[in-house]
């Protein structure tokens, strides 16, 4: 009988009902997430999971890219930083170079406060 486990439970239920905004804020959340692991295991050696989480900060990247809508205006600019993320984080992860990898970072981490900022200003209308 598997036993189950209330985070990864909580987990699951926190994707399923929230909402394509708070999606997209768990996007850049988990994104800044997997570049943090990288950066520990980049300056600890531990190359096989730098890798490993590099290409999880990679897919996220790729995922946020997907989900534009080219009717929108804004999207291709959005497209091109995703693109340029995306490019940076490969570099970083082959050249195990953490200049980079902060470089994206704060990128990541710019879009993400944005993001949060334009979900709190949509509440308190």
């Amino acid at each position: 009988m598997a036993t189950i486990n209330p985070y990864q439970a909580y987990q699951q239920n926190s994707v399923m009902t929230a909402s394509p905004q708070e999606l997209t804020l768990m996007l850049y959340n988990g994104c800044l997430k997997f570049m943090k692991l990288s950066k520990r295991a980049m300056e600890d050696k531990k190359y096989e999971d730098k890798n490993t989480n590099m290409i999880k900060a990679q897919a996220i990247i790729q995922e946020l890219r997907y989900t534009l809508d080219p009717a929108i205006e804004l999207s291709a600019g959005l497209g091109q930083l995703y693109d340029y993320i995306y490019g940076r984080l490969v570099e970083a992860n082959m050249k195990n170079d953490l200049m980079i990898l902060e470089e994206v970072e704060n990128l990541v981490k710019e879009l993400r406060d944005t993001w949060k900022l334009a979900m709190d200003q949509l509440k308190n209308k």
